[in-house]
C-alpha cells in the first residue's frame, strides 16, 4: 500500500466516506463492455456453477450448471458461454481496421481478481478441448478457451483495459476506510464510494458484508447459501431433472453483483480519460487486433508453459509495462505525483533563474548545441542525485539532467524537445517564476536486458524449444 493510500485511508475512517486517490480516470472504459459474474462450485477450482453476462444492463444472460460435478452439463455450459462471449469479440473482429488494428476492441468486467483468475483456469481447462474424441465438445469451447487465455494473460499487463477486475479499478481511483483485503468485496468496496441515502460508507460497508442481504460477487459463494440452498436445489434437479431450483437461487446470488457492477461503470465513467490512456488503449486494441487474426489463420492455442527464453521476455514485456504505466500515472495526475514527491522520486519548486540562450558543444559533439540552464528553488527536499536524468509532467517527452544541488537550489540542463531551430522554441522552455515539478520516471519503461531469439535458446535452458503442437494428453487436462 502506498504512502500516500495509507494517509487517504485514514482521512476516509475519519470522514465516513471513501476519498479519491485520482482526478482522472486511468483506464479505457468502453462504451459497451461485457460483464461477466462467475460462480463455481466450492472445492473445485475450475468447475462453473453459474454465471450471469452480457453487454446490457437491462437484459443479463442466466448461465446454470444444475449439476455441476457432470461433464455434459459443464462444457454445455461453456458452449452457452461461447455463444455470447464469441459473439461479442466477433462484432470487434468484423469492424472496418484502421490501418494494422481494428477500429476498436472488446472489454470485459469482472467483479474480483479472483474472477480473472477463475477465467485463466476454465481458458487452460477447455482450450484443448477437441469436437472428436474422448468427450467431445463444440467447435465453440476450445475457441472460448483460447481466447480466455488471452485475455487473462494480457489482463497481466499494467495499463490493459481488455480485462478489467473491477474492485482493483475503483481502488486505483478512491481510498476507503477499510482494508485492501476488505475492499475485495465489491459491495462493501462501493458503500464506501457511493453509500445509499441515509447511511455513511461503513455502515453501507457492514450491510453490504451480511451474505443474507448482499451475497458475494464470487466466484466463490457463501457457505451458509452452499448449505442450505443450493444443495437442496441440486438435490431437486437429481430428482426431477428441473434446473429450475437452481436458476432461481443463483439468480438471487447474481443479480446483487450484476447491479453492483453497473454502478461501479457509472461511478467510473464520471471521471475524465487520463491523458495516456487512448496509447495504452491503441496497444489493447493492436493485440487484440493480432491474436483475432491469429485464430482466424488457424493458429493453435497457447502452450501449457512458456520456454525459458520466451518467459524472460514476458517478465521483460510485463516489468516494463509496469514501470511505463506508474510513470504515465504521475505525468497524468497531480494526485498520483504525490506518491513519488513523498518517496523522493521527485520534487517542485520555483524556477529562479533561465539561461535559454546557452550553447555548448556535447561531450563528443562537434556543433553547439541548445543547452538551457533552468535553476529550481524546492519547495521539497531533493533526493534525485545530480547526474539523473528527470522529466516534468508538463513537457513529460522533454529530457533535463541535474547538474547539481546547492541547498534548496537545483541547477537542471535541458537535453531536447525545444525544437531544431539555434533558440527554442516559445514555450519549450520554463519561464522564470513558473512553479516546476521534475521527477525521475522514465515514460519509455526503462531498458529492457539483451535476450536471445527463441532459436537461440542456450542449452542450459533446454536448447532452442520445439514448436508446439497440441495432443491428446493435453485434451485431458483437468477442470482444477
Amino acid at each position: 500500500m502506498s504512502v500516500l493510500t495509507s494517509l487517504m485511508r485514514a482521512r476516509a475512517v475519519r470522514r465516513g466516506r471513501a476519498l479519491p486517490v485520482a482526478t482522472v480516470r486511468h483506464l479505457h472504459l468502453s462504451p459497451r463492455p461485457l460483464v461477466f459474474v462467475p460462480l463455481r462450485l466450492a472445492g473445485e477450482a475450475a468447475a462453473p456453477l453459474g454465471a450471469m453476462v452480457g453487454a446490457d444492463p437491462a437484459d443479463p444472460r442466466l448461465l446454470v450448471v444444475p449439476q455441476p460435478r457432470n461433464r455434459e452439463l459443464r462444457f454445455a455450459f461453456m458452449a452457452e458461454l461461447a455463444e455470447v462471449v464469441l459473439t461479442y469479440l466477433d462484432g470487434f473482429g468484423a469492424e472496418p481496421a484502421g490501418g494494422e488494428r481494428f477500429a476498436d476492441a472488446p472489454q470485459i468486467l469482472v467483479p474480483n481478481p479472483k474472477g480473472i483468475a477463475f477465467i485463466r483456469l476454465l481458458g487452460r481447462s477447455t482450450r484443448f478441448r477437441r469436437p472428436d474424441g474422448p468427450y467431445p465438445v463444440p467447435p465453440s469451447v476450445p475457441r472460448l478457451g483460447t481466447w480466455l487465455t488471452f485475455l487473462a494473460e494480457r489482463g497481466e499487463h499494467a495499463g490493459s483495459s481488455l480485462l478489467v477486475a473491477l474492485t482493483q479499478a475503483l481502488g486505483a481511483h478512491w481510498a476507503t476506510g477499510q482494508s485492501a483485503v476488505e475492499d475485495g468485496n465489491l459491495a462493501a468496496q462501493l458503500g464506501w464510494i457511493d453509500p445509499p441515502p441515509g447511511l455513511t460508507g461503513p455502515e453501507a460497508a457492514d450491510a453490504a458484508e451480511d451474505p443474507l442481504r448482499t451475497p458475494p460477487a464470487g466466484p466463490d459463494t457463501d457457505p451458509g447459501f452452499d448449505r442450505l440452498v443450493l444443495e437442496r436445489s441440486i438435490a431437486a434437479y437429481d430428482e426431477s431433472g428441473s434446473p429450475g431450483q437452481v436458476r432461481a437461487a443463483l439468480r438471487t446470488q447474481l443479480e446483487p453483483t450484476w447491479a453492483s457492477m453497473w454502478q461501479a461503470v457509472e461511478l467510473l465513467r464520471r471521471l475524465p480519460d487520463a491523458g495516456s490512456v487512448a496509447g495504452r488503449w491503441e496497444r489493447d486494441r493492436t493485440a487484440f487486433t493480432r491474436e483475432y487474426r491469429r485464430l482466424a489463420e488457424g493458429g493453435a492455442p497457447q502452450g501449457r508453459r512458456d520456454g525459458a527464453v520466451g518467459a524472460a521476455h514476458r517478465l521483460a514485456r510485463l516489468e516494463a509495462a509496469q514501470q511505463e504505466f506508474a510513470a504515465q500515472c504521475a505525468f497524468d495526475d497531480p494526485l498520483a505525483m504525490v506518491e513519488h514527491l513523498l518517496s523522493g522520486k521527485a520534487f517542485r519548486g520555483t524556477v529562479v533563474e533561465v539561461d535559454a540562450a546557452r550553447r555548448i558543444v556535447p561531450p563528443g559533439g562537434k556543433r553547439a548545441s541548445c543547452r538551457p540552464l533552468v535553476v529550481v528553488e524546492a519547495a521539497d527536499p531533493v533526493l534525485i542525485p545530480p547526474g539523473k536524468t528527470v522529466r516534468s509532467p508538463r513537457r513529460p517527452r522533454q529530457r533535463a539532467e541535474i547538474l547539481r544541488i546547492e541547498g534548496n537550489r537545483v541547477t537542471l540542463q535541458l537535453l531536447d524537445g525545444m525544437g531544431r531551430a539555434a533558440v527554442p522554441e516559445p514555450g519549450s522552455v520554463p519561464e522564470h517564476g513558473q512553479s516546476v515539478c521534475y521527477a525521475d520516471l522514465d515514460l519509455g519503461g526503462g531498458r529492457r536486458p539483451p535476450l536471445p531469439a527463441l532459436e537461440e535458446t542456450p542449452w542450459t535452458h533446454g536448447g532452442p524449444p520445439a514448436e508446439y503442437v497440441p495432443t491428446d494428453d493435453d485434451a485431458l487436462e483437468a477442470w482444477s
